[in-house]
């Protein structure tokens, strides 16, 4: 069984006829318009004192997206086929790894903000340690020391010579019997990380949004225009979240089961969902172009940063987030 269990991942030949062409021409255009958006919003945001839970996450949200982005030229040069087998396994050890798990780490981020956002506009007079800078400090390092200590196994493990099968290299050649059961299971949490921190995001948002509405409606302004842009406000945080990451969790699993266990599915079925992993892994790629887009439309401070930036001209007084303004004030937090 255990032979078996090792041999899948080089039974059938991949084909990278498409994807060896395809994806390093995405992957590259994915890098540059990255690097540019996350490196401008590193430069806005360490320019920007922690204040508050929210800008905190922030940060570390841009320091996974900028790690993420650091890893794609090496992606490029490994699925064009350019470079030396042992690049390849290099990429697979160690940037493939750091590539899939600042992803969730940033997912993991992302829901702390909305869970932030929620004690911060639904409950503005309550006090909650999560409110705290120095605790939400502490939950972003122990968010990145958790994800990276689940994530040591896979490099560890990954100590296999690699094996070529028809011109072409697996990365889960290079894993041994632990490494590939560690790899399965891992994907398995790495699923409960997404559905949960969505479901989270959506009724932390559903309250905020009725919470915004019912302060508009209180103060007699136009609520149903207030509505409106609340409204597309959870849509653009939920909406880019579930469009750029549900596609990727949804043939995650199956394909990881060709993975690491024997199956009857034909080697073109095998290719097909590698195709399709391929696919949505780079569509989920595209939410470090996205998430700067998000800090524009949440944070106040760092869309006058911005601003400033990029007209040239000194940041105005007083743009830093205030710890008394009321849930109206601050609408869907930072407007």
């Amino acid at each position: 069984m255990n032979n078996t269990l090792y041999n899948t991942s080089v039974k059938c030949v991949r084909d990278t006829s498409v994807t060896a062409v395809v994806f390093p021409i995405l992957y590259s255009i994915l890098f540059v318009v990255a690097l540019i958006l996350n490196s401008l919003a590193a430069w806005i945001f360490f320019n920007i004192r922690s204040t508050s839970t929210f800008v905190v996450f922030l940060k570390n949200v841009v320091v996974a997206d900028l790690l993420m982005t650091l890893t794609i030229p090496l992606r490029v040069l490994s699925d064009a086929g350019v470079g030396s087998p042992e690049l390849r396994a290099f990429h697979c050890r160690y940037s493939a790894v750091l590539f899939y798990i600042t992803m969730y780490i940033s997912i993991l981020l992302l829901g702390l903000i909305s869970l932030d956002r929620y004690l911060k506009i639904v409950r503005p007079f309550g006090k909650c340690a999560l409110q705290r800078v120095h605790v939400g400090q502490v939950l972003s390092a122990a968010v990145w020391v958790v994800m990276l200590s689940l994530a040591l196994p896979n490099v560890i493990l990954s100590n296999q010579p690699p094996r070529i099968s028809g011109g072409k290299m697996k990365c889960t050649s290079m894993k041994s019997k632990a490494g590939l059961l560690w790899h399965e299971g891992f994907n398995y949490f790495c699923q409960v990380v997404f559905w949960g921190t969505l479901a989270l995001m959506v009724v932390c948002y559903t309250f905020i949004s009725k919470k915004v509405y019912e302060s508009y409606k209180a103060s007699k302004s136009r609520s149903q225009a207030a509505s409106r842009r609340t409204k597309a406000k959870v849509f653009v945080v939920v909406g880019v979240f579930f469009i750029c990451f549900a596609p990727f969790h949804f043939t995650r699993v199956p394909y990881t089961l060709t993975q690491t266990r024997s199956t009857e599915s034909h080697c073109r079925a095998q290719n097909a969902l590698y195709i399709a992993k391929e696919t949505t892994l780079w569509l989920s790629g595209t939410n470090v172009c996205l998430d700067p887009l998000i800090y524009v439309f949440l944070c106040k401070v760092f869309r006058k940063r911005l601003t400033a930036t990029l007209c040239r001209k000194p940041l105005p007084k007083g743009t830093m987030e205030s710890p008394t303004a009321s849930s109206s004030q601050l609408e869907m937090s930072h407007k």
